[in-house]
């Protein structure tokens, strides 16, 4: 069972990602022109987007609350300075990321990865029915040290590692949006990407078939 067969996603941005975009830009430069009122729309849009980017990063809800109000404070006094050469969903992750990665080095904490947000994100299709055990039981007993497992083997990877992972799987951008976000290219995300699970399937070899 290959876990990186099981977690692929297309590359490209979908073309309702690029409405998106459009959409944004419009409401950005009400925003640029005076129209202040007009950045509650993108805060009520991007909230709960924002907010689960950080926890991911985070996992602490106090922490992701006071951070994702940082990052759009962040945004709306530079947003003048937005340009439009990218999506604002695109600059607006990067604020939150960035605002993320500086909290984690200061306090140098670490990200949990989820196992469970996994599966509730059906990015692990038929990676439960691998595991070497055939009693629900037993499966269930093995979730819970699996868990733990993936967190360990999470916290090994590098910062660079455990990001991109977190962008793809958990909050499901594509390689270029990634590499918009963390200002690389393409091809370095797909090796970031490669590495990480690579080494979380090498990590977690005892327990699947």
């Amino acid at each position: 069972m290959s876990v990186t067969k099981t977690i692929t996603k297309p590359l490209v941005s979908s073309p309702a990602r690029r409405l998106e975009a459009d959409e944004d830009l419009v409401i950005v430069r009400k925003i640029q022109a005076g129209d202040v009122d007009a950045f509650d729309s993108l805060i009520f849009k991007y909230r709960e987007r924002v907010y689960s980017v950080i926890y991911n990063l985070t996992s602490n809800r106090e922490d992701a609350s006071d951070l994702t109000q940082e990052t759009f404070i962040k945004a709306f006094q530079s947003i003048n300075r937005f340009k439009g050469k990218s999506s604002f969903f695109t600059w607006l992750y990067r604020i939150a990321l960035n605002t993320s990665l500086t909290h984690l080095r200061k306090n140098k904490l670490r990200r949990f990865f989820s196992f469970e947000k996994m599966v509730e994100e059906d990015h692990t299709e038929g990676f439960i029915e691998n595991l070497k055990t055939e009693s629900d039981s037993d499966k269930a007993a093995l979730m819970t040290e699996l868990q733990e497992r993936l967190n360990d083997a999470f916290q090994k990877l590098s910062v660079k590692h455990r990001t991109v992972i977190t962008l793809f799987e958990i909050d499901g951008l594509s390689h270029k949006e990634i590499a918009d976000i963390v200002g690389t290219s393409i091809g370095t995300v797909r090796s970031r990407l490669h590495y990480a699970k690579q080494f979380l399937q090498g990590e977690l070899e005892d327990y699947i078939r």
